[in-house]
């Protein structure tokens, strides 16, 4: 039986696994805006994985951080502590696109109303 020879570097796959099932799994649990924003992460860290199996060993390192940081759950001595959030790995995985010059791969577009309203915390005195 013949085997398929593929041009990858070794880990890509591994990480796309990673990748594809920890989207298996949050899809269970998550639903509308917050499975979109997943399945969007999930969509663009397999593209930087793909795109960066031939780059530096500097640019597959940020990748693979990112998806680490994606699909990993924080644990400490046998507690679950707060899992993070998506809008984390979202800046997470921003952040490494644009920093490899992949402002295509956003997971979502910087929108001017949200950011405008972020720059105001709570507590903080808005004028009319």
């Amino acid at each position: 039986m013949p085997v398929e020879r593929r041009n990858v570097e070794p880990g890509t796959d591994v990480l796309i696994r990673k990748v594809d099932s920890h989207l298996a799994a949050v899809r269970v649990g998550l639903h509308g805006p917050e499975l979109e924003l997943a399945e969007r992460l999930a969509r663009c860290l397999r593209e930087l994985v793909v795109t960066t199996a031939h780059a530096s060993a500097a640019d597959r390192g940020q990748v693979r951080a990112a998806v680490h940081y994606f699909v990993l759950r924080r644990e400490s001595r046998g507690r679950l502590l707060s899992v993070r959030s998506l809008a984390a790995a979202e800046r997470v995985v921003d952040r490494v696109a644009r920093q490899l010059g992949r402002a295509d791969l956003l997971a979502e577009p910087p929108r001017h109303d949200l950011v405008a309203s972020e720059s105001v915390r709570p507590g903080d005195a808005v004028s009319r």
